[in-house]
């Protein structure tokens, strides 16, 4: 079995009092799109400028493609494609003169690949970067990244500014990389961007990794809801005791009942009535991942759902 394309073990940074990354564990596979969770400063761009040695470890350990992130730091960064979060670039150089200046630092790459890229992206390369939108200096970043074919990719927020259209060709050429066998490591709080791409997810909460699941499985587990229309009124209690219901909301012939695991017994309590309508609705990423951010007063009820999931 190869190595993990990312590997850390109990990586942990701290500023001070404030432990932004804790104890991390983590594996990333070759040939996989991993989603890394999390909303503004739950500890993304810690872990991300932690790996790529731009900032040194409290503690722990980390690899990239089987090399130290400190030692082997900058063979590191000759294999791989990188877009910040807080994307900055020379504002008097044109996009064009931006891109041959990272193909330079590079030892050159495929022209024909770079302008392949422009277009797809919809990039005017001839303006100067200073006069870019967010979205127009975004993508001379995905260009950058992309265009010397690395082996593995870190995005960090790379949806940043790009109009639906744009968001959809990064999609693409995310789905194409997987397909090539490379890896791609996308930090994102846009949940959908990463539902609709990864393979694999992490979610991050206060610097510490609470799951690491696939998507469709973290969805399998994720609390889903069933509406039903009965053909008279039926009483409160229909789905109390129910196995896997957590809540049943019964107004006269309508019942609005969320749950987890098999739906058949659910079912089964229905169906001692007539039914004349039904309607199932499937958590989404984001049902997901709020469940595992939801707090009560003390965080008490949220640690215990989350653990109920993991």
């Amino acid at each position: 079995m190869s190595k993990p394309v990312i590997w850390t073990d109990r990586l942990t940074k701290t500023f001070g009092d404030v432990t932004a990354v804790k104890n991390l564990n983590l594996e990333v596979a070759r040939g996989e799109v991993f989603g890394f969770l999390g909303p503004n400063g739950a500890g993304k761009s810690t872990t991300i400028r932690t790996l790529l040695d731009q900032i040194r470890p409290t503690s722990g350990r980390a690899e990239i493609l089987g090399m130290g992130c400190h030692v082997d730091s900058l063979q590191i960064r000759r294999s791989i494609g990188y877009v910040p979060g807080d994307l900055a670039l020379y504002p008097k150089l044109t996009g064009a003169q931006t891109l041959q200046y990272f193909a330079r630092l590079r030892g050159g790459v495929d022209q024909r690949y770079v302008n392949e890229l422009a277009e797809r992206l919809g990039a005017d390369l001839t303006r100067k970067v200073g006069d870019y939108s967010t979205g127009n200096r975004q993508k001379i970043g995905l260009i950058q990244a992309f265009m010397h074919r690395p082996d593995l990719l870190i995005l960090d927020e790379p949806n940043a500014g790009l109009d639906p259209l744009v968001q959809q060709e990064f999609h693409t050429m995310v789905d194409e990389v997987r397909d090539d066998g490379r890896t791609v490591f996308l930090s994102s709080h846009t949940l959908s961007e990463v539902e609709r791409v990864a393979d694999r997810v992490g979610i991050i909460r206060e610097g510490e990794l609470v799951v690491v699941e696939r998507v469709d499985e973290l969805k399998r587990k994720a609390i889903r809801r069933i509406d039903f229309e009965f053909a008279d009124a039926v009483p409160s209690d229909l789905f109390d005791g129910v196995p896997g219901v957590h809540t049943a909301e019964v107004d006269h012939r309508h019942a609005q009942v969320s749950f987890d695991g098999s739906v058949n017994s659910i079912l089964k309590a229905a169906m001692t009535r007539e039914v004349v309508n039904l309607n199932s609705r499937e958590s989404d990423l984001e049902e997901v991942f709020l469940t595992y951010y939801r707090t009560d007063v003390d965080g008490s009820a949220a640690r215990e759902k989350r653990a109920s999931h993991v």
